[in-house]
């Protein structure tokens, strides 16, 4: 991490085509213009923390059946859901910005939280970063999921609520929670504060790798649900290739 930004990192959820589509625009509950303000807002905040140095990290969601656990496939078939941003789909593509050349992108296998995926927890501790900074969709799902562990695992949080949108809940009443819960402080891309290098708390240091306890580093990765690491969800079906843990966009 270089620049200003020092200590902190923008965490973008989920910007993805089904999420934030004209189409998906079109199925919201309420104004179809709110997501499109969070995409625009996100791309805003996206320039802003390139612009300051500050770390951007990318997070997708990939719903192909096969990623899917047992709970998953069956509130799918009890709600005649289909998968979303299924691989190799422009629906699973980036919607409003992407990565630029060089930025970390991890993926999320038919779950929520951004902490489920391969690689994201040990890239954030090996820059140092101790504030994560939120944008993307859905307030709600994803964005409270990854925010919610975030702060379990020490790390400080905020939420740009000019850069998000909820799915089910209203905005008000999880932008409270989030603060109440959480201690997220709730703020704007505008914010020059955002963008400036994060102190650190007394006791701890922005060494890469010191936030991680003894407990943590030594605590295998999570499991990606639904998966076995040998025998594919439909034996009927050859097993897809293990995907790369997190990728960096290409030049």
């Amino acid at each position: 991490m270089t620049g200003a930004g020092g200590g902190t990192a923008l965490v973008v959820v989920d910007l993805q085509t089904d999420f934030c589509g004209p189409a998906a625009a079109a199925r919201h509950g309420h104004d179809p213009a709110v997501l499109a303000r969070a995409v625009e807002g996100s791309a805003r905040a996206v320039a802003a923390a390139r612009a300051a140095g500050t770390e951007v990290v990318f997070v997708r969601f990939l719903g192909d059946e096969e990623h899917q656990g047992p709970s998953w496939r069956r509130r799918d078939r009890l709600l005649g859901k289909r998968p979303k941003c299924v691989t190799g789909t422009p629906g699973a593509e980036f919607h409003g910005v992407s990565p630029a050349p060089g930025e970390a992108v991890f993926t999320k296998y038919a779950c929520f939280d951004a902490f489920l995926a391969d690689g994201f927890e040990r890239h954030l501790r090996e820059l140092g970063v101790v504030r994560l900074v939120f944008a993307g969709v859905f307030l709600d799902v994803c964005v409270d999921s990854s925010a919610r562990t975030a702060f379990q695992k020490g790390f400080e949080v905020s939420v740009l609520t000019d850069c998000t949108a909820p799915l089910q809940l209203p905005e008000e009443w999880i932008l409270g929670f989030m603060r109440r819960v959480y201690g997220a402080r709730l703020t704007t891309c505008a914010d020059p504060e955002v963008w400036a290098a994060y102190p650190v708390a007394p006791g701890r240091s922005a060494t890469p790798g010191h936030l991680a306890t003894e407990e943590e580093t030594s605590r295998p990765p999570s499991p990606r649900p639904g998966r076995s690491p040998v025998t594919p969800a439909n034996p009927a079906n050859p097993a897809s290739p293990r995907p790369q843990e997190w990728t960096r966009a290409s030049e």
